[in-house]
């Protein structure tokens, strides 16, 4: 007998949406017939959508599941329309502590969206559309064939996917993997890690937890806030960390790289200009055209080298930091090309090259610099 009252349920339940649609009339909008699939469900502590078009799913917002499938069909007549929407189905249906909702595809458009209970986890597959996902109190998996993705308080690990188009991320309190295969990424906050990838576009990141991976075929790299090391690739374009509670390691084809505090540096460019400010730790730093500040404020320096092959490179180096320095430039066209204002440090001609070695502040870590056309400054702190 139970079997027989649950079996009732749920054929009862699959047939509750095509009986709300029937009840609609079409309605013209455009050059198409709108139809539009209501329907309701028991709360699930976890949601899969499986669509073919735009989804809107919005958590913690309803005692029970709702929702609506607009469907957009480009036929003549209404009578036309019916006879396609007919053969559409839209299935909600039980897996393990699942709930599945499907919106299958056609000769059609459609847009889903859904309001649901609190969610222990969420997911979203479509072929085609924008996607927008609120309120997950777990994890979260999106992958859209294309179309843009907004995601905004999300409890849990987020994993999400497009294949082309830009991603807008809200608050993640768990970790944070995005990938577009092109367009603009830009995250507020993420409590663990962040992986963020694009084909092509700018990447923006307020606040990370845990370490960030940035990677850009071409556009710039803005991570305001790291609490680990960051890694920056860019085909082209600025990279911008203004604090990391880390390492970072950032490669760029053609751009500059500019970074306002970190454990340490590690850079290499095939051309741009590069300013470092309160490092910790070691800087290894290296660009074919373009000059280099490097500010010695962090007062822990470790061994450290900057080299240019076209540009200047000026190191300020405060009162309370001891290095040792060692600096050369290829251009001994004048001795001028070394300027230190440290007495410690003479300027000498040595054969073709022009050098310039000595403590500051007693000693220290060794700071080896090197421009192959420009000129080196050594100063005071102001």
């Amino acid at each position: 007998m139970r079997r027989s009252g649950l079996f009732s349920a749920r054929l009862a339940f699959a047939l509750l949406p095509l009986v709300a649609f029937a009840q609609q009339a079409l309605t013209r909008e455009g050059d198409s017939w709108v139809g539009t699939y209501s329907g309701a469900g028991p709360a699930a502590p976890r949601l899969r959508v499986n669509a073919h078009g735009p989804v809107t799913l919005e958590g913690g917002v309803s005692q029970n599941l709702s929702y609506q499938v607009k469907v957009s069909v480009k036929t003549r007549t209404a009578a036309g329309a019916l006879r396609v929407l007919e053969r559409y189905a839209v299935r909600l249906a039980p897996q393990g502590d699942w709930l599945i909702l499907t919106a299958p595809g056609g000769p059609f458009l459609s847009a889903v969206s859904v309001q649901a209970p609190r969610l222990a986890a969420a997911a979203v597959t479509t072929s085609d559309g924008v996607v927008d996902v609120r309120g997950v109190d777990g994890p979260l998996a999106v992958d859209t064939g294309g179309g843009e993705l907004f995601v905004d308080r999300v409890r849990g690990d987020c994993r999400l996917s497009t294949g082309g188009g830009d991603v807008r991320v809200g608050q993640v309190n768990g970790s944070l993997e995005c990938a577009s295969a092109a367009g603009r990424i830009t995250v507020g906050t993420v409590r663990g890690e962040a992986v963020l990838t694009t084909g092509g576009g700018e990447i923006v990141a307020t606040e990370v937890d845990g370490p960030v991976r940035a990677q850009t075929l071409a556009g710039g790299i803005h991570i305001s806030k790291a609490g680990g090391a960051v890694t920056a690739t860019t085909g082209g374009g600025r990279i911008m960390v203004d604090s990391a509670n880390g390492i970072v390691i950032a490669h760029n084809l053609a751009g500059p790289l500019e970074v306002g505090a970190a454990a340490g540096v590690e850079s290499e460019s095939g051309a741009g200009g590069v300013r470092l400010g309160n490092i910790l730790g070691s800087m290894r730093v290296s660009t074919m055209m373009g000059s280099i500040l490097a500010n010695l404020l962090g007062g822990k320096p470790a061994d450290s080298f900057l080299a240019t092959g076209d540009g200047d490179i000026t190191v300020l180096i405060p009162s309370n930091v001891g290095v040792n320095i060692r600096a050369e430039s290829q251009m001994a066209d004048t001795i001028r090309r070394i300027v230190s204002e440290f007495p410690a440090i003479p300027v000498r001609r040595q054969g073709a090259r022009i050098v310039a070695e000595g403590p500051v502040n007693g000693g220290g870590p060794l700071l080896r610099i090197s421009a192959t056309q420009g000129t080196i400054f050594i100063k005071r702190q102001p």
